[in-house]
């Protein structure tokens, strides 16, 4: 396993993270606590340092597994959660005041619920599960960060960003306020790069990529008679003709595999690791097979240029949460 550093926040993780919202349960069917408990600690034994999670996951059930892997290792690891929105309102929407979202109470409170769920005294990232530019200057946000790192309840600050909504971000990276960032970022969505990206580089800005596999799309397995359990929530994500149109796409990348990368997961995860200005990529892995193929990835071998151009052919402006 390699590492990188997250921005300027002193801490080195794994190039590859443990994405926690599969293992949470509530929205992914199939998820058994024994399986998803081996999960992360296969990951740990394979070099994971850097395990995401959230509040929101499972109404706390993803945080309180991370607790009792946490337990049951004693060397360092490095936890980020998030706190969701108190409208619950999933993504920002345009004019709603930051006091319905996240008012400087619920900020803290519910920083220490997530601390109680994961049996910690303090996690090293905290994050807002949302964002509106249009919070920027809410000094009680950034009361409630300081009085959390004052307190040593949390380490770093972070923001989880909307959707496919880079430049969402823009003016709370300019106020130097904002330890990390974590965004979509694939070889379909490639908007981070232009704006996001370059100015996290340059500002040493920690950088979480998620989303690697546009939810499974980009794993080749998403075929138009694809058929989920019927309360996963994949099935409106990708509803009506989005299986085809999936297909169609991802049968074209099957063309530059090759001695680069010989698997469709192995691709998606080298194009995000190839740009310097990602820290660590978070992809979910319920099961050890999906822990061992992953965590395989991260030799420090980065994609050729001339690869890396022709998957620029391939970006795919769409959005499929919200269309």
């Amino acid at each position: 396993m390699k590492y990188r550093m997250l921005g300027n926040t002193g801490i080195n993780v794994s190039e590859i993270g443990f994405g926690g919202w599969g293992i949470g349960g509530d929205m992914w069917q199939g998820s058994a606590d024994a399986q998803s408990l081996d999960a992360l600690q296969k990951a740990f034994d394979l070099g994971v340092n850097f395990f995401d999670t959230a509040l929101a996951y499972g109404e706390g059930h993803s945080e309180q597994l991370v607790g009792k892997f946490l337990r049951r290792n004693s060397q360092k690891v490095y936890i980020a959660t998030k706190i969701p929105p108190k409208n619950r309102q999933w993504p920002a929407r345009a004019g709603v005041p930051f006091r319905d979202a996240f008012p400087k109470e619920y900020i803290i409170g519910c920083t220490d619920r997530s601390l109680k769920n994961l049996r910690v005294d303090s996690v090293d990232i905290q994050q807002l599960h949302v964002w509106s530019d249009e919070w920027v200057d809410a000094d009680e946000i950034w009361e409630a960060v300081h009085t959390l790192k004052s307190q040593g309840k949390i380490k770093a600050f972070g923001i989880s960003i909307n959707d496919h909504q880079p430049a969402s971000v823009l003016k709370a990276a300019k106020t130097g306020l904002v330890d990390t960032f974590q965004l979509i970022y694939n070889i379909f969505d490639q908007s981070p790069e232009e704006e996001l990206l370059p100015f996290c580089r340059a500002n040493s800005i920690g950088v979480i990529a998620r989303v690697p596999f546009d939810e499974g799309g980009l794993t080749g397995r998403i075929r138009p008679d694809t058929t989920f359990p019927q309360h996963d929530w994949r099935n409106g994500y990708f509803h009506g003709e989005r299986r085809q149109q999936v297909f169609e796409r991802v049968e074209k990348l099957k063309s530059l595999l090759g001695a680069e990368a010989k698997t469709l997961a192995e691709l998606s995860l080298r194009f995000i690791l190839s740009h310097p200005a990602v820290s660590s990529v978070i992809p979910g892995m319920r099961s050890i097979a999906n822990v061992e193929t992953n965590t395989a990835v991260s030799d420090g071998r980065a994609l050729p240029a001339k690869l890396l151009k022709e998957l620029k052919k391939h970006r795919w402006l769409r959005n499929f949460y919200g269309d």
